[in-house]
Order: C-alpha cells, then structure tokens, then sequence
C-alpha cells in the first residue's frame, strides 16, 4: 500500500493561505516636497499692487517732478526735449501776483469747509444713532448729495445762486431782503462755492462717524446716566474723546480730499471774478491748460505744491497717532 506523505505542520499553514506566501511589495518612497518659501508668496501677492501704485502714483508724480524742473512747450512736451531749469518755475510761480490771494483762498476754502462739514456731520452721526422710526431712511436720503456725480451737483448749485433766476434770491426777495450776487460778486464768490462743497462733504463725514459712534459701549452711556451726567456731558467726557482716532483720519482725508477740488470752483465761477475764488488747484489747472500757450512748468509747479501740503499733513497725522499709541 502507497503511503502518503503529509508536509509538516510549519509548512501547511502557508500552503492553505495562499494570499499569504507572498510578501507585500515595499510602498514606493515619498519624495519630499520642499515647502513653498512664505517670502515668494507674498511676493506674489505684493506684485499686482506694487504695480499699480507705480503705473498710477509713482510715475504720474515723477512726470510732474520732471514738468515743473524744465522749461515745457506744446512742441518741447510732444517731442520730449525741454531744456532743464531748475527751480525756476518754482520762483515764477512765487512771483505772481496770483500766488498769494490763491494761498489765502486755498486755507479759506480749507479751512471753512473742513470745521463745518465735521460739525455738521458729527451733529447728524449724534442725532442719528439715537435710533428712531426713519432714522435709516433719513440717513440715506442725506448720502445723496455724496453719490451725485460733482457735476451734476456743481450745476444745481450754479443754478440755485443764480443773481437772476436763482431759487435761493427768489426766497431772499420773498423775505425782502436784497438778491445777492452769489457767483459774480468779488465778494461772494469765494463763499459760494465754499456752500456748495460743504453740503457735498457732511454725508461722508456723517457716515464714518456715524460708523464710529456704534463702536462705542453703550454701557458707558448708561454709567454715565446713573451718575448723573447729563446729554451735553455724556458728549463730551466719552463720545468726543472717545471718537478722537476716527475723528482723526475723517479730518485727515477731508483735508486731502478739499485741497484738490477742482471741479465744483471750476463749474461754479471758473475761479473768478477778477481770481476772488482762484485756488491752487484752479490755477494749476489754468497756467497748464487754460491758456492758449499754455505754462506747463509753472503748472507743475503749483501742482507740487498741493502735494507737499497733503504730505505735510500725512506725516503730522502720523506723529500724532504714534504719540497716542506710546503714551
């Protein structure tokens, strides 16, 4: 009789698992990616900024720089070879008769529209956050005079002062006081157009100080009633200090913002009568254009000057905010 042999029992086992005699082949090595650097991505995300501000600010600014250094004609500005003067432009410009009522009406304008388009508009963020029927719906009938175009507001203007036909000498005579010569007296000129950009600067500051006056605890407030403060009080130990940064920054940009306006004069009395409302911005724009030979360099010049003014006053915005920061 045959005999069978069997295998041992340590070589069954494998035998009656066949998925288990053969080893798992080794899992491929991961090759290790080197981590992007942080430096190449913010690079990435600086470069379309750092592009505009040189295509929209740095160049504009140097092509000025070079227009009020050199002697610019129609001819010399198209083919690009205009001698270099130096200052030059810089002492015709301080020369001019022109020089000194346009600074005086540039601070005037400035200055005025400045003080009361803050007081206003901080009076209106007061009384608006006080949260009434309609305060939302008034509050957004008061942003229109912002979101018209300036021309168009520049044009309504000119027609309500109008000394003929104007609706605001038709309510003068109805009271009967005497119609005022808004746009085409010396003495009046400056003072319209200072109206008009005042009632197109209160709804910006309305709506940042409005937005400021909502950061503001109204535990504080409530304190301060327990105390015994009254409303006149309540303003000014906590809503004025504390509303001080936004009030900042909300002065600081309505000074930028008032030092260029061009279009509301210009629309309004074109800088006249006789330069009585002739600003900065208003003279650059008439020495570089409104002539038929126009003085590019000394354009330029004037031009600088505005700029240096809202440098200044940038840089003393900055102080005084690092002054609050330390202390």
């Amino acid at each position: 009789m045959k005999q069978t042999t069997h295998p041992p029992d340590h070589l069954s086992a494998p035998v009656r698992h066949g998925a288990d005699t053969t080893a798992p082949p080794p899992a491929p090595a991961r090759i290790r990616r080197r981590p992007t650097s942080p430096q190449w991505a913010a690079w990435a995300f600086l470069t379309p900024v750092t592009l505009y501000l040189a295509l929209f600010y740095a160049y504009p600014l140097y092509r000025n720089l070079d227009l009020s250094l050199r002697n610019y004609t129609v001819r010399s500005f198209v083919q690009g070879n205009a001698p270099f003067t130096g200052i030059e432009n810089y002492r015709t410009v301080l020369d001019d008769p022109t020089f000194a009522p346009a600074l005086l009406h540039t601070a005037l304008f400035t200055a005025v529209c400045l003080v009361f388009q803050y007081a206003i508009g901080l009076a209106l963020a007061v009384f608006f956050s006080q949260h009434f029927r309609l305060s939302a719906t008034l509050r957004a009938l008061f942003l229109v005079p912002w979101l018209l175009p300036l021309i168009v507001s520049a044009s309504t203007w000119s027609w309500m002062l109008n000394s003929e036909s104007g609706v605001v000498n038709a309510v003068l005579h109805a009271l009967g006081i005497a119609p005022v010569n808004w746009l085409t007296s010396p003495s009046w000129s400056l003072t319209s157009v200072i109206i008009a950009n005042i009632w197109i600067g209160v709804p910006f500051n309305l709506v940042v100080l409005h937005s400021g006056l909502q950061s503001i605890p109204a535990s504080l407030y409530e304190a301060a009633s327990l105390d015994g403060a009254g409303a006149w009080q309540r303003f000014w130990r906590i809503t004025f200090p504390l509303l001080r940064p936004v009030s900042a920054i909300t002065l600081l940009l309505g000074l930028i913002y008032t030092l260029k306006v061009f279009d509301i004069i210009w629309i309004m009395t074109k800088g006249g009568p006789a330069d009585s409302s002739t600003t900065f911005a208003t003279w650059s724009y008439q020495l570089g254009f409104g002539n038929l030979l126009p003085a590019f360099g000394p354009g330029a010049a004037v031009g600088n000057l505005l700029v240096v003014a809202a440098l200044v006053f940038g840089l003393i915005y900055l102080k005084v905010q690092r002054k609050q920061a330390l202390s």
